[in-house]
């Protein structure tokens, strides 16, 4: 099975949250790409996190699609709900938005 590949590179705890799908069973993250995509599909985040010196790999499937020219100008892009093996990262993300989880501050998603 071919896996597409995106890249993410999230540089603040804003974008962070913006990014971060935490309502999906093992976590997820909204990726902009103009790309086409379809719900299902396998693709694999190539992501920069914050100050990390090191690259994360994670695989997953599409679980969100913000298609061109969204209802209120969201951005277009697709949502990825990491694999079961990739659960962790979302526990590792979460340690790092700490009480914003919690927050009212709008989503690329929800």
């Amino acid at each position: 099975m071919t896996h597409d590949r995106l890249t993410l590179t999230i540089s603040d705890l804003s974008g962070l949250h913006g990014a971060y799908m935490s309502f999906l069973r093992n976590g997820g993250l909204f990726v902009p790409t103009t790309t086409p995509f379809q719900l299902g599909d396998h693709v694999v985040i190539v992501l920069s996190l914050l100050d990390e010196p090191d690259t994360v790999t994670a695989s997953g499937r599409v679980v969100w699609i913000t298609p061109k020219g969204a209802q209120g100008h969201r951005e277009t892009g697709v949502g990825v709900e990491f694999s079961e093996q990739d659960a962790a990262l979302s526990h590792k993300i979460e340690n790092y938005l700490g009480g914003s989880l919690t927050s009212s501050r709008q989503t690329h998603t929800l």
